[in-house]
């Protein structure tokens, strides 16, 4: 009707391989690289080459929202974008979130 005291006490401890306390850690490192630090490189290292290949004639979009012409690629990481007639400012070329190249004139064919 009772429990007696040799069922009551637990199992003797087995030493465990430290190594399998190291796998989840492993996965989730692993899962972790291939969801969200190699598509985020992925994705700078295209942002720097678009903006590394900006050049004068080009249609970019800012950060902000505001789209413009490039008028000059000055030294530096700064441009010149012509927002409307005689209206200019200056830029750093990392804040480009989208560089749109000059569109080919249309064949009338």
């Amino acid at each position: 009707m009772f429990i007696t005291p040799a069922f009551a006490q637990a199992a003797p401890a087995t030493a465990q391989n430290p190594l399998y306390m190291l796998i989840p850690w492993v996965l989730i490192f692993v899962i972790f690289y291939f969801l969200l630090i190699r598509p985020q490189q992925a994705a700078r290292k295209k942002h720097m080459e678009m903006v590394a290949n900006v050049k004068r004639g080009d249609t970019v979009v800012t950060s902000g929202g505001i789209i413009g012409k490039v008028s000059k690629v000055l030294e530096g990481d700064e441009i010149m974008v012509e927002l409307a007639d005689n209206v200019s400012v200056k830029v750093v070329k990392s804040t480009l979130s989208d560089v749109r190249s000059k569109a080919a004139p249309a064949n009338d064919q």
